[in-house]
């Protein structure tokens, strides 16, 4: 293991397992407007998913309102830029909705495959969704999700307080999935005891899994965050992400981690996404990617049909080489 790898991994347990030599397939892309698909014909790719894998396990990182280029190559983020080459960014990825819109049709978008026309950050009570979401696929398979929300002050809370910000917690919002959310929408807790360290460290993490950071931990800002907070949410990273690579999920090899943005900035959506896996070696993945593609990939690794604008895009398993 090369002494870079070695400071992306907890200093007590390192035993993260490295995958075989990877292969970057050619993919294409077709862009996600307002979260609608563009024609199939044209994005030349199946929509049917692969057969279930009860085993393989996705966790998705949602940062907060920066562009790529204010990350990657950043000196205030060390970190993620460490684990940006080491493991693997995509290059041209973006957000797949209109930039003048703000973040929650974001976090909409990669969780149903459409923005539900949403373009304001408005609470559950405004915006009670009904459609079909990997959380609900994720029930009906007989599996479980969780939103782990740091600062929340309990489960499946449908309004802001403090540095929980509930229009960063997409589970929230969709109303017939009410009863899973109060099970399944946790306060994250800490590093040393809480929901994600204790089904981390257990190896009982949830096939899906959603990490919603707080408002500081975000990079989002609020009152009372550090001035910087590019560094705030990349200590946060360099706390967290060692843990869950060295958790027996990680270890094992059946879980993904990609740590996103939700948007770039007013004029741009532009924005950083990296793709953690034994599997993923030095990758900077060239092909046109979107929160379209984080959804398509999340509900391929679980065999979940393809969910609205993920069936036209084009899926980052095939951009960082992992296998459906």
């Amino acid at each position: 293991m090369s002494s870079l790898l070695r400071r992306l991994v907890s200093p007590l347990r390192r035993r993260v397992v490295m995958g075989a030599a990877l292969m970057i397939a050619a993919t294409t892309v077709v862009a996600c407007t307002q979260g609608q698909p563009a024609s199939r014909a044209s994005a030349g790719v199946s929509v049917s998913p692969p057969a279930p894998d009860p085993g393989r396990k996705v966790l998705v990182i949602a940062e907060e309102n920066h562009g790529y280029q204010q990350i990657i190559g950043s000196s205030h983020a060390p970190y993620l830029n460490r684990v940006a080459a080491v493991f693997g960014t995509a290059a041209h990825f973006d957000a797949g909705y209109p930039a003048h819109c703000p973040s929650l049709a974001a976090y909409i978008l990669m969780t149903s495959g459409s923005t539900a026309g949403i373009c304001d950050d408005n609470d559950p009570k405004k915006h009670p969704l009904t459609g079909d979401n990997i959380f609900r696929q994720v029930a009906a398979s007989g599996r479980q999700w969780r939103d782990y929300a740091e600062a929340a002050p309990g489960n499946c809370v449908l309004t802001g307080h403090g540095r929980y910000l509930v229009r960063h917690v997409p589970a929230t919002y969709y109303r017939d999935e009410r009863a899973d959310c109060r099970r399944w929408t946790v306060p994250l807790g800490g590093l040393r005891a809480g929901a994600l360290h204790d089904d981390v460290a257990a190896g009982t993490l949830p096939a899906f899994a959603f990490v919603s950071p707080d408002a500081c931990d975000d990079m989002h800002g609020a009152r009372g965050c550090p001035a910087d907070l590019i560094a705030t949410g990349d200590r946060w990273l360099a706390a967290w992400l060692p843990q869950i690579m060295a958790g027996p999920d990680y270890r094992s090899g059946r879980l993904t981690i990609v740590v996103t943005w939700d948007e770039g900035t007013s004029t741009s959506n532009h924005i950083p996404t990296l793709v953690v896996a034994p599997v993923v070696r030095h990758v900077a993945a060239p092909a046109p990617l979107s929160h379209c593609s984080t959804l398509r990939f999340a509900e391929e690794q679980l065999g979940l049909p393809l969910l609205g604008c993920a069936a036209a895009a084009s899926s980052l398993g095939a951009a960082f080489g992992i296998r459906s």
